[in-house]
């Protein structure tokens, strides 16, 4: 017997500082879901990891060992005690889980309402799970749901309308703290989809943008044609921080890309002109001592809470909208997950129908003398069909009694009256049917 199980945290329970010790790049979350995979009381995992959240998805035979194998590799990753990330984490199971999954996907778990990155984020979690062979039928199908959801939601609310988004919110409270951002200098380091969005957040107000990419220039080579900025490599950074007003940075490091010691050289020669920094990665980007640096503002990614909170009032009513949708999708994800319940036990069912027909065939194939090969044929496929006849009613009664959520008793029922609780074969019939002579060819 399987059970979905999650186990992780977000900016509801963990600050940033513990959130970045438990971000997942890509190549991290390969190693986590080839160990999970290899953990006896794990059938099947997946890991969601953004800057607002790291969780593990899980298709378990038992929660407790499981738990304890989740815990012990994310705080393995975070390099702390399991003790110590506890008081930090929450768990789901059974059908919490794929509610949770559903929620993320549409964005009502996520820091801003209805943020538009988050979707792409599940989407590539499910197919990396998928690819390092981690994922199964069971969550294949709850990412499918859920992201088949979340495009339900984005196309029939205007929860993500306005370009609801991280970048989006960082670069509106760059506009708050210094006005109008049309003549100010920006330094975008990152070449990724939230550099993208970057981007197009702050063309929207009419800022050209110096691009930095720290792996791939041609990506931000290609974001500075799209958007009318300019493409620099990383060498050249030094020298575009002493003229910048704002520095955006979101990048995939795992280290500071901006360190404390290296600002300060390039604030010397700025005089007294401020720097504003936004630093939108998990793991930062940017040195946190960074703030102590005279004429340094640094805000991380819960530093735009606020503008998130501010906007978030107004979206109260799509995200009803939102949930209501959400709780339909659930009712089909639900049903096909109960199915799977009975279905061994209606495979089993139809297994020893046909066990029953070709036995009572085979018995009585000697006695038949005076029937052609045709006329067999078509005796065989009545038997079948009379068979198939009599199995379609309990099938369908027991495949809507899982839907509802309580098959458990007819599913015993059927279990003890056709013997399926058993090893024994089933017990031949050929006493009761009349003997039929069949010609032999």
């Amino acid at each position: 017997m399987s059970e979905l199980f999650t186990l992780g945290v977000s900016h509801h329970t963990a600050p940033l500082e513990l959130r970045e010790r438990l971000a997942l790049t890509e190549g991290r979350a390969v190693s986590v879901l080839g160990e999970l995979k290899e953990t006896e009381p794990i059938y099947e995992a997946a890991a969601i990891s953004t800057c607002n959240r790291t969780e593990l998805y899980l298709v378990v035979s038992d929660p407790v060992a499981a738990e304890s194998r989740a815990l012990g590799l994310l705080a393995r990753e975070a390099g702390i005690r399991p003790i110590e990330l506890v008081g930090s984490l929450y768990s789901h199971r059974g059908a919490e889980v794929a509610e949770h999954l559903f929620r993320v996907a549409c964005g009502l778990e996520s820091m801003i309402l209805g943020e538009a990155e988050i979707q792409g984020q599940v989407k590539r979690a499910a197919e990396l799970a998928l690819v390092e062979g981690a994922s199964g039928p069971i969550l294949n199908r709850m990412f499918h749901g859920a992201l088949s959801a979340g495009k339900r939601v984005r196309g029939e609310t205007k929860i993500g309308r306005g370009g609801v988004s991280v970048p989006s919110a960082a670069v509106e409270l760059a506009r708050r703290t210094l006005g109008d951002l049309t003549s100010r200098r920006v330094l975008l380091i990152g070449a990724g989809d939230m550099a993208e969005l970057t981007a197009k957040a702050l063309a929207a107000k009419g800022v050209e943008a110096v691009f930095v990419a720290n792996r791939h220039h041609d990506r931000a080579i290609s974001l500075a044609q799209r958007y009318g900025g300019e493409a620099v490599r990383l060498e050249a950074l030094p020298e575009h921080l002493r003229t910048a007003d704002i520095v955006v940075s979101v990048t995939n490091s795992p280290h500071h890309i901006i360190e404390r010691e290296g600002l300060a050289d390039v604030i010397a020669g700025r005089e007294t002109k401020p720097l504003l920094i936004l630093d939108l990665a998990v793991p930062r980007d940017v040195d946190p001592d960074c703030r102590e640096l005279p004429g340094v503002t640094v805000y991380d990614v819960d530093g735009i809470q606020e503008v998130a909170d501010r906007n978030a009032s107004r979206r109260d009513v799509e995200a009803r909208h939102a949930t209501r949708i959400v709780e339909s999708e659930l009712v089909r994800f639900h049903a096909w997950h109960a199915s799977l319940e009975v279905q061994p036990t209606l495979v089993e069912l139809r297994s020893r129908a046909d066990q029953i027909v070709e036995r009572v065939l085979a018995e009585n194939s000697g006695r038949w003398e005076s029937l052609g090969d045709a006329d067999a044929e078509r005796v065989e496929l009545l038997a079948r069909a009379i068979a198939s006849r009599l199995l379609h009613e309990p099938t369908m009664r027991l495949k809507r009694l899982a839907e509802d959520g309580d098959p458990y008793l007819m599913l015993s029922a059927l279990q003890s009256l056709f013997g399926l609780d058993s090893a024994t074969e089933p017990e031949s019939e050929a006493a009761a049917v009349t003997p039929i002579r069949r010609k032999r060819a």
